[in-house]
Formats: C-alpha cells, sequence, structure tokens
C-alpha cells in the first residue's frame, strides 16, 4: 500500500452554466430513425451502426447538471477499508511489474482497438467536462477524450503503481496535471458525490472486479442525469465452444496473473441488464486478444432524465416511446422520470 493519505469524499468542480456542443438531429421536427435508438441487447453490427446510434442518445437526452449530494457519509477511513476488503494490497514488486507489463505488453491491442475507440469518445467532445475513468490503470484511453479544453477526469485504479503512468499519458494526451486526479480506489465504492460527472469511462475493468453489479450501481450513482457510460469490455465466449473451453481452463491462471482478471464472465449481459435507460452494445473479435474474445463496446445512457415540462422535453419522450425498443422496467423508469418533472 502507498504511504499517501486516503482521501476522502471527493467532490467534483461543476459549472453551472457550462458551453455545451449538444446536437439535436430532430430540431427541424423531423423523428430520428428507428435504428438510432437501441434496446439492451447484443449485437453483432459494425463499427458505421453503432456510432449513428451513439450519436442519437445525447441528442435524446442531453448532459444537464444536477445539484449533487453527498455519496454517503463514509469517510475516507471507510473507502480505505472498503478498499483493502475488495482488493487486497499486492507486494510492491507485482504492482510495479504489472503496471510495467500493462504498459508495454497492450500496444498491439491498443493498436487494433483504436479505431473503435475512436468513434466511441467522440461522443464525448463537447459534451462531457468531468468524467471519472475507473480502471484508469495507466491511461491508455486519455488521448481519445482529454484533450478537449476544460475537462477534468477523475482516474481511479486500485493500483498506485499505476498512477506515474496514467500521469504521463494525461501529460501526452495534452490535459493538465491541473485538471487529472489519481483516485486510489475500487469501483465498487467510488469517492465521488452522487450525480457529479457528465461520463463515466470503462475499459477491460469489469472483467477485474470484484462485484460487478455492485459497480454497475456506483456508475449509476456518480453520473448526473442524462449522463453517458462509454465501455469496453471482454466477455466469455458462447457456451459450448473451443474458445469457451479454453475460457474455463485458463481462467484460474488468468486471475493470478492478471490482478484478478476473469475470462468467463457475460459482462455484456450484466451492463445491459443494470437498469440503465438505453444501452447500444456491439461486439467484435479482436486478433490482437486472442482468447480474451470476443469484445463489447458501446455507450448506456443513464435513466435519471428529468425532462421537465417544455415542448422540447416531451418530444424527446415521445421520440423515446416511438422508436426505442426499452424493456418494461427501462419504460417504467423513463416514464415515471418524465412524470417527476412536474
Amino acid at each position: 500500500m502507498s504511504n499517501i493519505a486516503p482521501r476522502g469524499l471527493i467532490t467534483a468542480g461543476f459549472n453551472p452554466s457550462p458551453t455545451r456542443v449538444n446536437s439535436d438531429s430532430s430540431a427541424d421536427g423531423s423523428l430520428a430513425p428507428a435504428s438510432l435508438c437501441v434496446s439492451s441487447g447484443l449485437c453483432s453490427c459494425g463499427r458505421r451502426r453503432f456510432i449513428e446510434a451513439a450519436v442519437a442518445m445525447p441528442s435524446l437526452f442531453p448532459i444537464r447538471p444536477s445539484k449533487a449530494s453527498a455519496a454517503s457519509k463514509l469517510t475516507s477511513e471507510d473507502y480505505t477499508a472498503m478498499l483493502e476488503e475488495v482488493h487486497p494490497p499486492r507486494p510492491g514488486w507485482y504492482e510495479e511489474l504489472y503496471a510495467s507489463v500493462l504498459n508495454t505488453a497492450m500496444k498491439s491491442y491498443e493498436a487494433e482497438i483504436a479505431g473503435y475507440k475512436t468513434e466511441l469518445f467522440a461522443e464525448l467532445k463537447g459534451k462531457a467536462e468531468q468524467v471519472l475513468e475507473i480502471g484508469i490503470g495507466t491511461g491508455p484511453n486519455l488521448r481519445y477524450y482529454a484533450a478537449d479544453s476544460g475537462v477534468r477526469v477523475f482516474g481511479v485504479d486500485p493500483i498506485m503503481k499505476m498512477e506515474k503512468y496514467a500521469r504521463a499519458a494525461a501529460v501526452a494526451a495534452g490535459l493538465p496535471l491541473s485538471n487529472f486526479e489519481f483516485i486510489h480506489a475500487v469501483g465498487e465504492a467510488i469517492p465521488l458525490e452522487d450525480a457529479s460527472v457528465d461520463a463515466v469511462v470503462g475499459t477491460l475493468v469489469l472483467c477485474s472486479v470484484k462485484d460487478v453489479d455492485n459497480t454497475l450501481k456506483e456508475i449509476k450513482r456518480v453520473l448526473r442525469p442524462g449522463g453517458l457510460y462509454l465501455f469496453v469490455e471482454h466477455v466469455a465466449a458462447k457456451d459450448g465452444t473451443i474458445l469457451r473451453f479454453i475460457q474455463s481452463v485458463l481462467n484460474p491462471l488468468q486471475q493470478i496473473l492478471a490482478d484478478g482478471c476473469h475470462l468467463t464472465r457475460d459482462t455484456g449481459r450484466s451492463i445491459s441488464n443494470s437498469g440503465f435507460a438505453a444501452v447500444n452494445l456491439q461486439t467484435t473479435t479482436l486478433s490482437s486478444a486472442s482468447f480474451v474474445n470476443p469484445q463489447v463496446y458501446g455507450i448506456a445512457l443513464h435513466n435519471q432524465c428529468r425532462l421537465g415540462r417544455s415542448s422540447d422535453s416531451v418530444r424527446e419522450f415521445l421520440l423515446v416511446l416511438r422508436h426505442c425498443r426499452l424493456s418494461v422496467s427501462s419504460f417504467l423508469s423513463l416514464f415515471l422520470d418524465y412524470v417527476s418533472g412536474y
């Protein structure tokens, strides 16, 4: 463990009247095509359809400020205890070695996934000022979204040795270090206030958290109404396939060598069933990922959208009802949130 003093609850600064660039494809009164709205099912569509859907989501539910409240009455000592329980301290040499290997051994993967990430993170441009990245690791994602003016990034990771690499990546991405904070914590207990960030980023992290469902609950807790969760994760291969058999055999060893990484989690289904209003989830296979396939990537829309009384808000709500194939629970959530605006 690091000798750095534990942090308490962190308040993410926020300008109540920020300049945002929220596209509205239906500003002329026309309805968005049905293909732009998504349900929470898994799909094998290509990147073009994915990005069309991703563009539509922020226009239907623009990110809106929300008064943040305290996440809980947890103290910094509580968060430290939870960190040590969820992710027990590793030997210093292991953390240093793991961070170093992660910083160099993932280059072929990052090169192959770059096109997907470029399109995915383009959806944050001009729409997110406060960004939380869970499992930030060595910071390979920062170059895609951190260069925007005014962006502030909170990077959460349970391995302190990742900090120096993440800071270097922030500098390389053009992010002032004054706008970057590395937080020694876990996804199951994020020391940020409720509704305090515009977007949450997580890539190759749900495979390693101790509790996927609690991590997703924390992601929704810290997201502002209309906020976005952007993800890239590897998931278990289909049952009965040779790849799934290989994953099952290698899974125990993978957890030891890769800091708790599981090869057989159905992470895509977990995201789809976690209560987001809409989830655009696509699948792909990467040659550089070997047995760590398939990969899922996409955007999830936070469901607590206070739409209010305006005609634009009513139109947004009707667009969703007409074109998005939402689950019953998601529909009820959206409807209740809409009604609560009155």
